[in-house]
């Protein structure tokens, strides 16, 4: 028996549509500039620089139709919605071919920015820890099975604002299709069941404001709803 100096957190968890159980949610993997007019928007080439990876904290997960306080220290938080893959098998080097294996199931997700804290970072060449892993950052809905939906490579995805359409794209147009991503993310982590994917999002990124509510969603997967006060 271990003992603790204190009691340890519980374990981040998603919950599944169609089940009593919750998924465990061991890291979050998050791929940059992803959809080309989104790298165009940003100021980037996408022909010239492929996506990137980072990471936020599992414990910035926020479950589907919470409210949520608007992030503080700081003047300008986007949103940025997303389709997020949760793995249910990992490890190095997984070739492209057996990536999909490790596919439990897919949910909506928000990658909530601070972009003005974000972009300060960049300017330095420094860490974007305070832009992407703050408190909250990390809205997502309950995961549907890769069994229930198969893999969805093509697809509206979408975020509005008060009802107002602010993001609009289609999976199909993501640089990395989500075998690549796992595939690569293998050769540079050992990946792990648990892990979750975001896996980038289309152009039309903006700001958030207190009052907002926030409603997107990727076809056949499914929606997200979260109020900003």
């Amino acid at each position: 028996m271990v003992s603790y100096v204190f009691a340890p957190p519980a374990v981040p968890t998603l919950p599944i549509v169609g089940s009593d159980d919750h998924f465990p949610v061991h890291r979050i993997y998050c791929v940059g500039r992803n959809f080309a007019d989104h790298a165009v928007e940003m100021g980037h080439d996408p022909n010239k620089e492929p996506p990137f990876f980072f990471q936020k904290n599992p414990d910035t997960l926020v479950p589907n139709g919470a409210t949520i306080a608007y992030p503080k220290m700081s003047q300008d938080v986007h949103h940025e919605i997303e389709l997020v893959v949760a793995l249910k098998a990992g490890g190095e080097d997984i070739p492209l071919e057996r990536a999909l294996d490790c596919v439990f199931g897919y949910a909506v997700g928000l990658d909530l920015t601070r972009r003005d804290l974000q972009g300060e970072a960049k300017k330095l060449g420094r860490p974007w820890e305070v832009g992407k892993a703050f408190e909250e950052a990390a809205p997502c809905s309950a995961l549907v099975p890769a069994t229930t939906i198969g893999h969805p490579d093509a697809g509206r995805i979408f975020l509005k604002i008060n009802g107002a359409v602010k993001q609009e794209g289609n999976l199909n147009q993501m640089i990395w299709k989500v075998p690549e991503m796992i595939a690569t993310l293998s050769t540079l982590f050992r990946l792990a069941p648990g892990d979750l994917i975001f896996a980038g999002t289309p152009a039309g990124v903006g700001p958030i404001s207190k009052g907002d509510v926030l409603e997107g969603g990727v076809e056949g997967v499914g929606e997200l709803r979260l109020t900003v006060v």
